[in-house]
């Protein structure tokens, strides 16, 4: 009895710890679990937000792209450093005036979003900058991002952006 007892404890312990150890496995192999957002309503926000942004820079609307940032904004660029929403927008322009031909995308599938609480909402992911040669994308570079969308009175807005990788 002791014997079935003792097999039967085995049998629980291993089936119970394989997930763990799967998960552990994926882990240190540079995989990371599967993403499900918090809240799929914030995420479709999020999504459609950044849509609003990537449709401005390429669209070169810099009266959009204006509108989607707090006026205390703190740009993060690992090569650049740092800069304030002045200083973004006058790049934003230099942008726009000197590489007509640059597009931003989104990678599909990198996109993540996770609640602030009382604030509004983290976005990481990947966005890659092409040139556009002839309705054809060449040069693509994939850098990585977080953004800090603040919910106002007027809407979302990004408050801080870290772009990172370059």
């Amino acid at each position: 009895m002791k014997k079935v007892f003792t097999t039967l404890l085995l049998a629980q312990v291993i089936v119970l710890c394989t997930p763990l150890y799967a998960a552990a496995q994926d882990s240190s192999a540079g995989k990371s679990p599967q993403y499900v957002p918090v809240s799929k309503a914030l995420y479709d926000t999020i999504a459609h937000m950044d849509s609003i942004l990537f449709n401005a820079a390429n669209t070169q609307d810099l009266k959009t792209m204006r509108s989607l940032f707090t006026e205390d904004l703190e740009f993060y660029h690992d090569a650049s450093g740092l800069a304030g929403y002045e200083m973004t927008m006058k790049n934003f322009q230099n942008l726009f005036t000197n590489y007509k031909d640059t597009r931003k995308l989104l990678v599909a599938g990198n996109m993540e979003v996770y609640p602030i609480k009382d604030y509004g909402a983290i976005q990481t992911g990947l966005h890659q900058f092409c040139r556009l040669e002839n309705g054809v994308l060449k040069d693509c570079g994939a850098f990585k991002f977080l953004h800090i969308w603040k919910r106002t009175a007027t809407g979302w807005k990004i408050s801080r952006v870290v772009s990172y990788n370059h």
